[in-house]
């Protein structure tokens, strides 16, 4: 791979990179830098933070090691063949778009812009925007937008938006989400809640523990309508979706031995983890690393259905009641 070292010395608002190690920052240091467009065309590395006009990537593979801002657009091309991972934050005032065909991202912190258009993407932090459109993507913390969200065969951790619309077989990794009005739902879709899925025993390969699994969730019939009040006393109805009554009677499992949040805060570790983790298998012996390439193929492992979860019903029964109570 050629070095390239001082790259902010090239007098060009277009900045191409090729087969290129970047090992600063490419940030502006004088006026007419700040409009400057950088492209990434295929076996890149950029050490530290990127301030571009546009950012385009045509080709991976490419790391990005420091934070992204693209005054205009953070954009991914849709034939874009080969793993392309930003370690930190990415934003953008007006737009980030990575809806892939072919190849893949991994994005190591929060992203944050209006328009944000995911497809074949993991997140390890949370999605901030106006409107927010994912697809066949995995979003481990929270996707929160102010107007719109779309959510199509993807996994998230929770979600909240006045209009949420849905299709495919999707999965939530916390208990409850929200939505202002009521969602809009596509035949066929299904919704997942993985809380007390033993997903920390499906990353090693062991069997899963017992009275552990996914539960299906009615989001036409099994909600509810919430008032949310901030610190302010604003008062605001929204939409519930829970498996919260599930969770209540969790008692009835050792949740001490749950790796699940362990396994999810792992990835967000990134490139901020001093020493390389990984899990204890059940016979004591060292289990599988926790690298986030490995969790992201295992939360996709689950989207495609190659990683099979048991079922475990999502009603509470009297008889669950009495052993909780004695």
């Amino acid at each position: 791979m050629a070095e390239l070292k001082d790259i902010v010395d090239l007098d060009s608002n277009e900045v191409v990179l090729k087969d290129n190690r970047v090992t600063g920052s490419l940030l502006p240091k004088k006026n007419a830098e700040l409009g400057r467009n950088v492209t990434i065309n295929g076996n890149v590395s950029i050490e530290g933070a990127l301030y571009a006009e546009t950012l385009e990537v045509k080709m991976g593979p490419a790391v990005l090691k420091g934070a992204v801002f693209a005054n205009n657009e953070v954009h991914l091309n849709m034939d874009c063949k080969g793993l392309i991972h930003f370690e930190k934050s990415v934003a953008s005032p007006k737009s980030v778009a990575a809806m892939l065909t072919s190849g893949a991202a991994i994005f190591g912190g929060d992203i944050n812009a209006p328009s944000i258009k995911l497809k074949n993407c993991f997140v390890c932090g949370s999605v901030y925007g106006t409107e927010v459109f994912l697809e066949n993507s995995v979003v481990l913390g929270g996707v929160f937008a102010t107007k719109t969200l779309s959510i199509n065969t993807s996994t998230l951790g929770t979600f909240n938006a006045p209009e949420v619309s849905a299709g495919g077989i999707n999965y939530l990794l916390y208990p409850t989400a929200f939505s202002v009005e009521p969602m809009s739902i596509l035949p066929g879709t299904e919704f997942w809640n993985l809380c007390l899925a033993d997903l920390g025993s499906l990353y090693k390969g062991e069997t899963e523990k017992d009275n552990t699994g996914k539960i299906r969730m009615d989001l036409t019939h099994d909600t509810q309508r919430t008032i949310l009040v901030d610190k302010e006393g604003t008062k605001t109805l929204v939409n519930s979706y829970s498996v919260a009554t599930r969770v209540l009677v969790s008692d009835l499992i050792d949740l001490d031995k749950f790796e699940n949040h362990f396994l999810i805060i792992s990835a967000s570790l990134g490139a901020q983890a001093l020493k390389q983790y990984s899990l204890t298998l059940a016979n004591g012996e060292k289990g599988p690393e926790l690298t986030v390439s490995k969790i992201a193929e295992f939360f996709f492992g689950i989207l495609s259905g190659k990683t099979a979860i048991k079922e475990i019903s999502g009603q509470v029964d009297f008889d669950e009641l009495k052993q909780l109570k004695a």
